[in-house]
């Protein structure tokens, strides 16, 4: 994902759903997530990046559970 400020829009998606955790840029043009928060809001944000910003073009969205790592807040890397 480029040029669509994916992270950007993850992370005001993140605020407003109050998940905390962070968005970054991978070496192949990918956008890595992590997010914990309550399960409602983990579904929703789920939901949402897979349809991403208006510009963005999702291919595959891969989820894994694991445990919280203790984010207080959703930052952009």
């Amino acid at each position: 994902v480029q040029g669509v400020s994916f992270r950007m829009a993850a992370r005001d998606q993140a605020r407003q759903l109050r998940v905390r955790g962070f968005a970054r840029n991978e070496a192949d043009g990918s956008v890595a997530i992590e997010v914990e928060g309550e399960p409602v809001a983990l579904e929703a944000f789920v939901a949402w990046c897979q349809q991403g910003p208006p510009a963005a073009r999702v291919e595959r969205v891969e989820v894994t559970s694991g445990a919280p790592s203790g984010h207080e807040l959703f930052r952009i890397g």
